[in-house]
This record gives C-alpha cells, structure tokens and sequence, in this order.
C-alpha cells in the first residue's frame, strides 16, 4: 500500500521452497508450513515481519507440496469483512506457468512469473523476501535505508565471523556499503570494510525499486543457460549497472527493547538449535514481545494441564508448551510441546521436539528427538540413547545425530498406506 515516504510498496514472500534437508518434515508439505515453536509455522515470522512493518500488499509464491500452507494461510493470514481491500491482502500465488509448462525454475523466475502481480498492483517498491527463515526484522527501517542511499537494489546482509562465512553466500561492499561483489561459499571470505574479522552474508531478501526489476527480470529469463536465480545469476550481472547496497541487519531496530534475529533452519540440526534459542532464558528469540507479535492462526484448545500422577511427580522446567498440551506425572526439561500432545506418566523427555497431537506413552525415554505431528509413542519406548538401535528404526540425521520421526503415512479407508498406493 501507498505510505507518504516509500510510495506503492508490494510484498512478494518466496515460499515454494522443497526443503529437502529438513526431511522427513517436509515429507508431507512445503518448508515454509513446517512447525515451530509449538504453535507457529516457518512462514509466519516474514508475514509478521511484512504486517508489523506496516506493510498490508503481499503475495505469497507457492509450489511444492503446498496444500498445508495454503490452509495454513487462509485460516490464519486473511483480512477480513471492511478490512479487504485493492491494498491489504495476504494472497496466494501457486505457479501458473505463464512462461511455460514448468515450475518456478529459480527465485528470479518465480517473480518474472508473476510480474503481471506487480503491474496489476502498481508498485513501486517491491520486497522479495524469503518464507523459509525464522527472523525478526522491522523492514520499515531498510525501506529507509533504501532511500537514503537512493539504491536500485538492496539486500539484506547478515554480520558473521569471517571465520564462519564461508558457508555462506558473502556479499563484498566499499566503505559506503555499496555492494562490490558476490561470493558463493568462498575459502577466503572478504571482510567488512573496517570492522575486520566479521563477513556480510545474503539473507535472500530484497528491496527493488520497480523499473530495474523489470529489466533484470526480462533480460534473465531471455538469457541461455541461466539458473533464474537472483543470487547466482542477477546480481553479479547488474553490480556495475545500477546501485545495489547491503543492509546491516544488525542495525535494525525491533521496537519493545527487542533484538534483531535471524537463523537459517534449513538442516535439521539449525531446526533443532533455533528452538534451543527459544528456550534460552532471556534469548534474542523471545516470542513475547506485544509491540512485534509473532501472528498465527488461533485454535480455541484448552490451556496447558500439569499433574502428577500414579505417585510420579510432573516437573516440566525451561520447556514451552502450546495449548491443550498435558503432562501427567512426566518429567520434560528443555523441550517444545506443540497443541495438544499428551505426556503419559513416569516418561522422560530431554531435548526434544515434540509436534501436535502426539501422544507418548508410559515409561517412555526420549532424548534429542523430533516427533512430527499425530504420531503415538508406544509405552517403554527408548529413544536418543543407541544411534544403531535408532538408525534401524528411525530417521536419523547424520550430521547432528539428531533422530526425527515423521508424521505417519496417511492410511486409506481400505488399509492401504497412500505411499504404497502411489509406488
């Protein structure tokens, strides 16, 4: 919608991402609707990010496995009655293949497929960012950058180690942040410019004024041999033919004495260590800051229910737990119990992840373990503690030793498993 100072501003949220690293959650829908945090989905925080910022125009680009999020979005991301409107929509844009039959081939096809989005709504600044990290970021105060510095382009840019960065795409700016070059995964990092030992990298998240989106679009779906993609193919190409200027997210400000944070979840093991971040007391990644809610649909479930019971005391320390969650007689320490899991007695639970409506019976040990939603632990089950005796039964992530158990295969009236069905 149009504001005074940053004119038409247009949210685009790239959210088809496959997320094959966070298998087997992505089994069954797309990262973006993957969980988090008990009550939350991935998505949620870049729609929070857009709404608190004051930004009220988004479309949402979707593709693979996409039918949880599009529930999700239409449950929980809808404006309603008087509320609709030309300018304050949250709405979904699955791949209508307007340059072809395929998919949306690269995050700069994606927008190129869906310029007809950005002209039907007369923007003139375009956000494209991306629905697959978990971050908090008033996007006002880089729509402000972005003008100061009278940028064609500007891109999000994380500060990390030097030491850490070449995981990462980096990003090589001057001393007035304009952007010098771009680094996929370098052995030698660059460094910023007077504050040595730390790196940029690229947070895949863009401020574009309208006409050089146009053209950089344009050009690259025309080009033989490209990979569509903004990172790899665009902004290497445009670095000496418009301004493209690196935002220093640490600069941001979240209002309510808040911090900037931001974690790529895209392994299983930074899944696992953005909920540990939650669960640090005082953490960066507080969920309780009222002046930058973190928004999802609300279910009416009960409140949380603790008691001991068979003579087994309940102590549930430094754990969140999201409605209709019940412990009886169990003990749960630095964990996240989605809606309505249930916690039987004289079971330990360490270090885990626990999805909505699993059930886990009596006697069970669990520890480092991620259980999808619906699950149902048999009782004296013993998990976490025998990664051979796991690898023959679960999922186990090789890199973290993290062991994750996916929501079950959907069971068809027949009794046949719809994955057999589909072999």
């Amino acid at each position: 919608m149009r504001n005074r100072k940053h004119g038409r501003v247009l949210g685009i949220i790239l959210a088809g991402g496959k997320g094959t690293r966070l298998m087997p959650l992505t089994k069954y829908r797309a990262k973006p609707a993957v969980y988090f945090a008990g009550k939350y989905r991935i998505v949620d925080f870049a729609l929070s990010n857009f709404i608190n910022s004051g930004i009220y125009s988004n479309y949402v680009l979707i593709q693979f496995k996409s039918q949880s999020l599009t529930e999700h979005i239409e449950r929980s991301w809808q404006f309603g009655g008087a509320m609709k409107g030309r300018d304050l929509f949250v709405t979904l844009a699955p791949a209508q293949m307007w340059s072809g039959e395929h998919w949306y081939m690269g995050t700069a096809d994606a927008v190129f497929q869906n310029l007809h989005l950005i002209t039907g709504f007369d923007a003139d600044r375009i956000c494209v960012f991306a629905a697959d990290h978990v971050y908090k970021m008033d996007i006002r105060q880089v729509m402000d950058f972005h003008f100061e510095k009278k940028a064609d382009i500007t891109i999000t840019a994380n500060v990390v180690p030097r030491s850490e960065a070449s995981q990462f795409g980096c990003i090589a700016v001057d001393e007035t942040g304009r952007i010098t070059g771009f680094l996929e995964k370098p052995e030698d990092p660059p460094e910023i410019p007077g504050r040595p030992g730390l790196t940029y990298v690229s947070m895949g998240n863009y401020v574009f004024e309208r006409e050089i989106l146009e053209r950089v679009l344009v050009e690259d779906a025309q080009r033989p041999g490209s990979a569509h993609d903004f990172g790899k193919d665009i902004f290497p190409s445009w670095l000496d033919r418009c301004r493209i200027f690196a935002y220093d997210f640490s600069q941001n400000d979240i209002p309510g004495k808040d911090k900037p944070y931001w974690r790529d979840v895209g392994t299983i093991e930074s899944y696992w260590e953005a909920h540990s971040d939650l669960l640090k007391y005082n953490s960066d990644m507080t969920m309780y800051n009222p002046s930058w809610p973190i928004r999802t649909v609300s279910y009416s479930d009960p409140p949380c229910y603790f008691f001991p019971v068979k003579g087994k005391n309940c102590s549930v320390t430094a754990t969140i737990a999201a409605e209709g969650t019940r412990v009886y007689g169990a003990v749960v320490h630095h964990s996240v119990l989605s809606r309505n899991s249930i916690i039987h007695p004289d079971t330990v639970i360490e270090d885990c992840i626990i999805g909505h409506d699993v059930e886990i019976g009596e006697g069970c040990k669990l520890r480092k373990v991620i259980i999808d939603g619906e699950n149902v632990i048999p009782p004296n089950t013993i998990i976490g503690f025998d990664q051979d005796h796991d690898r023959q039964r679960y999922h186990v992530d090789e890199q973290s030793g993290i062991v994750v158990i996916g929501k079950p295969g959907i069971m068809l009236r027949s009794g046949v498993k719809l994955e057999t069905a589909n072999k």
